[in-house]
């Protein structure tokens, strides 16, 4: 065992996967996929690190006890690169957890996606034709193609097909709904949202500004909660909106869609729009998402309390 290989008790073995294949074949969608699921990422690393990266504690991936980490080695790192195969072995003979995932398209749609982002293949820096760097991509990815543990195609496969299948591979059941959701209160006298995926107007509904008992609260109190959603439009508008919900939701998520902005918007971002984002937030909670609860604009609505 050299100086760079260490120890690892059952505990603290890392599990490992090693995203390797033909350049343009999805290498970093997989990425995000891997991300989504936990693991630390790191992208084009020199198979020669890998070893060294594996030692480094109190770092992200930490899931149920275990590092999870997804690293991408392919033919970018040159002359590295070549290395893969004694490290492999090393980490074989040392225990470590770790799975090849191959990513692989026909040669046709290679091409195609190379012209369509006008970037060079990595393995064409002589001046040579795409075709070209392909070929040589391919003769010295072959042992490791038949060496990996999983091989996709992407030729057929659309961005949010690909994660769906390395999901499947790789997810321990306990993960969280990829997607990010941030439901934030506003209003419209301070400007509506410009980074909102879905705006929701609740204007229509009766203002607790003009309830003298209610005026100097907000949303965020019982009063004025009760006022708000107690209501019958209140109640008929959530049946609806949580039913779109239920059905736009999930279609997010399987489209691949990481963050999702869901901004709610009434006058003056004290009273209405407060009391719904937060009923947002806690119905899209319930169904499991990771939901975050911001309100933009209560500090500007007190400002406008004390002037008025």
């Amino acid at each position: 065992m050299n100086d760079e290989e260490t120890d690892f008790g059952a505990t603290e073995m890392p599990k490992l996967v090693i995203v390797t294949g033909m350049s343009g074949a999805g290498r970093t969608e997989a990425m995000h996929a891997f991300e989504d699921l936990g693991y630390f990422c790191v992208d084009n690393l020199p198979s020669s690190l890998i070893r060294s990266l594996l030692t480094l504690h109190d770092m992200p991936g930490q899931t149920e006890g275990r590092r999870r980490l997804a690293v991408v080695c392919d033919a970018r790192s040159g002359d590295y690169f070549m290395e893969l195969d004694d490290v492999l072995r090393s980490l074989t003979e040392q225990g470590i957890d770790y799975r090849i995932l191959f990513l692989d398209a026909d040669d046709a749609k290679l091409i195609a996606r190379y012209k369509s982002s006008r970037r060079r293949h990595p393995l064409c820096n002589d001046g040579s034709a795409i075709a070209s760097g392909i070929e040589r991509e391919r003769d010295m990815l072959a042992q490791l193609h038949d060496r990996a543990n999983y091989v996709i195609d992407t030729t057929d496969l659309l961005p949010q097909q690909l994660r769906s299948t390395i999901t499947s591979l790789f997810a321990t059941g306990n993960e969280q709904p990829a997607m990010s959701v941030t439901v934030y209160s506003f209003g419209f006298k301070h400007a509506a949202p410009t980074d909102a995926d879905i705006v929701i107007d609740v204007r229509f509904l009766p203002n607790p500004y003009y309830v003298p008992e209610l005026k100097h609260l907000t949303g965020l109190d019982p009063a004025v909660r009760d006022y708000v959603m107690l209501r019958d439009e209140t109640i008929e508008f959530n049946k609806r909106w949580q039913a779109l919900l239920d059905t736009i939701m999930p279609a997010y998520v399987d489209e691949g869609k990481q963050q999702l902005a869901i901004a709610m918007g009434c006058t003056g971002g004290q009273h209405r729009s407060v009391a719904l984002a937060e009923a947002t937030g806690d119905y899209l909670k319930s169904k499991g998402y990771r939901v975050s609860v911001a309100h933009r604009d209560l500090r500007l609505a007190a400002k406008d309390l004390l002037n008025a």
